[in-house]
């Protein structure tokens, strides 16, 4: 019985690693042997996906940066034509105020997001 509960657990311990020995070809290679194939059958470039988010992060926020300069040139065309309107004066004055802290976190925003990709840049490439 005793020589039995042995065999059985051999067998078991066995059986259970037998697909890391059949399943000898990483499957991740293999999926990115393919993606890449069908990448450059399509034309699509196949660089890194970090300069690929860099990118992105910079088109998003220079078009924030954009958005800044319109809010800015509107609030001064307010400020301009207000022909003493205190009301409007104040509008105007809370609006530019708006925007340079909107420009403030957008740069802050730049500033992290560039030392983050930076950052993981450096520690991917080190392995």
């Amino acid at each position: 019985m005793k020589h039995l509960k042995s065999l059985t657990i051999a067998l078991g311990t066995g059986l259970a690693l037998l697909p890391y020995r059949v399943l000898a070809v990483n499957p991740f290679t293999t999926a990115q042997t393919n993606v890449q194939q069908v990448g450059s059958s399509a034309g699509i470039n196949q660089g890194s996906l970090m300069p690929m988010i860099g990118n992105l992060i910079n088109a998003a926020l220079s078009f924030l940066g954009v958005v800044f300069l319109a809010i800015v040139l509107y609030a001064g065309f307010l400020w301009m034509t207000a022909q003493g309107s205190e009301e409007k004066v104040k509008k105007a004055k809370e609006m530019i105020f708006q925007g340079i802290v909107g420009l403030v976190i957008i740069v802050a925003a730049y500033a992290i997001s560039s030392f983050v990709m930076a950052s993981l840049l450096n520690a991917t490439s080190a392995t």
